[in-house]
């Protein structure tokens, strides 16, 4: 027999009546064994009439502790306690690299090439020589890397962040300006771990559709009338599908966002092994757009390293929040950055890159062709490829050895697709991949990849 907690004990456990204080003391009593696994919480309708807030609240509550899988159900069947390990964690991500062990062709990640990285040795030695080294000073970007990315930067950005990698701006940007409930724009499909972050503080995700230009602006219209907080986008060379945006494709935007006050974060994650040139909404609306550029990919991805850019004062306030943690980026690794930028022969390695990059997109693709697929020709260190169902795909590759990443990893609508890295490609592979990448799409006929 089910038993149900009792709703006027967990009613007076609550000090605080909203999601956050409603999921952190319902974890709270599940954690400590309070409420016990199997237990039925009470129905969202009683338990919101009697801590005075509406059904919505206690609904987003329990949204949050499902996403940690420490509570299950809904509808009639209610909401009961599936666990008692409360742990944020993101889940799409943590999906990513468990294939087996018989993968020949791990296809998965789009991690650079190690081959390709320059070499950090000399870089390294500069950086010690840092005057400002082991000091205890928060400052918030080194003198030397900010005198390294003023020139290069794609606006006038009245301050900057050195932060530990894209992600980690990224993270630091939605745990200080998202509150749980908040409605955050995203375009779709996106970034894994964007997604895990946004699930993680609560928000309520509105999916942005695109095409190969870029989100639809018609679509952002649409959704900027329910006033998100902010909109997240990536600017050029998208991580699952490769696609710029294009120069008519941001006029278009532009546009769209003069008549709202939304909040802008561009998100350029792989920042100088990008084909297209840098660009930002910051031109047009300065005061309210925070530009995330990662030099982990083209430079090391040990170097662990981002610049954020924005106003003064939201600058001071990611700073503020993570001054609770590391306070400040290693500026052994900031003035290995500001070298590695200015040295004319790590330039030259960042051009062969792209090159190399480019070369094995491009055999892919002409493999793929012959087979009958036609694919357009995109930019990063992957291919986006359509498909009739992900799930055959992936069971069809892995039969094969080969490893690749689902749509769903990085997707919140219906089209179906897998990723596929092309950063470490070896030559000896091509032909066998193409071929079984043809039979996993599940299309006997050539295509496009439109979004």
């Amino acid at each position: 027999m089910t038993h149900t907690v009792d709703l006027h004990w967990l009613s007076s456990q609550i000090n605080e009546a909203s999601v956050k204080g409603i999921a952190l003391a319902a974890s709270t009593l599940i954690r400590e064994g309070q409420i016990a696994v199997g237990m039925q919480m009470p129905a969202v309708r009683e338990l919101a009439e009697v801590l005075g807030v509406s059904p919505a609240t206690v609904s987003a509550a329990w949204a949050q502790l499902k996403k940690q899988k420490v509570l299950a159900g809904k509808g009639r069947s209610g909401v009961w306690v599936s666990g008692n390990t409360v742990m944020p964690r993101p889940i799409r991500f943590e999906k990513i690299g468990n294939y087996g062990d018989n993968i020949q062709a791990d296809l998965a990640m789009a991690s650079p090439d190690p081959a390709l990285l320059p070499n950090l040795q000399l870089a390294l030695q500069a950086a010690i020589q840092s005057p400002q080294l082991n000091s205890y000073h928060r400052e918030a970007i080194s003198p030397q890397l900010l005198r390294a990315v003023q020139p290069r930067w794609p606006y006038p950005a009245e301050a900057f962040l050195a932060t530990d990698g894209g992600f980690d701006a990224m993270n630091l940007v939605v745990q200080t300006l998202v509150s749980p409930g908040d409605r955050v724009i995203i375009e779709d499909p996106t970034a894994t771990r964007l997604l895990d972050m946004l699930d993680n503080v609560g928000a309520e995700i509105l999916p942005l559709a695109c095409d190969s230009e870029g989100p639809l602006p018609e679509v952002l219209s649409t959704l900027l009338v329910k006033s998100p907080v902010m909109v997240i986008y990536q600017p050029r060379t998208h991580s699952a599908t490769g696609h710029t945006i294009s120069p008519q494709r941001r006029h278009e935007l532009t546009q769209v966002l003069a008549s709202s006050a939304t909040l802008i974060v561009e998100d350029d994650g792989i920042g100088d092994l990008s084909v297209a040139p840098a660009w930002s909404l910051g031109a047009a609306f300065p005061e309210r757009t925070i530009h995330v550029r990662s030099f982990s990919k083209a430079y090391g991805p040990d170097l662990r390293l981002a610049v954020l850019s924005a106003t003064a004062e939201m600058v001071k306030r990611i700073q503020a929040w993570r001054n609770f943690g590391v306070s400040w980026t290693s500026r052994i690794l900031q003035d290995a950055v500001a070298w590695l930028l200015e040295d004319a022969a790590t330039q030259q390695q960042i051009a062969y890159a792209k090159e190399s990059y480019r070369v094995r997109r491009e055999r892919l693709l002409q493999a793929l062709a012959a087979r009958g697929m036609l694919l357009e020709a995109r930019d990063g260190l992957s291919i986006y490829i359509p498909v009739l169902s992900e799930q055959f795909a992936m069971i069809t590759l892995a039969a094969r050895g080969i490893a690749v990443l689902p749509g769903e990893r990085c997707r919140l609508g219906p089209v179906q697709f897998i990723r596929v890295s092309i950063a470490s490609l070896h030559e000896q592979q091509l032909e066998m991949i193409a071929s079984a990448l043809v039979i996993a799409s599940g299309r006997e006929i050539s295509l496009s990849a439109n979004l």
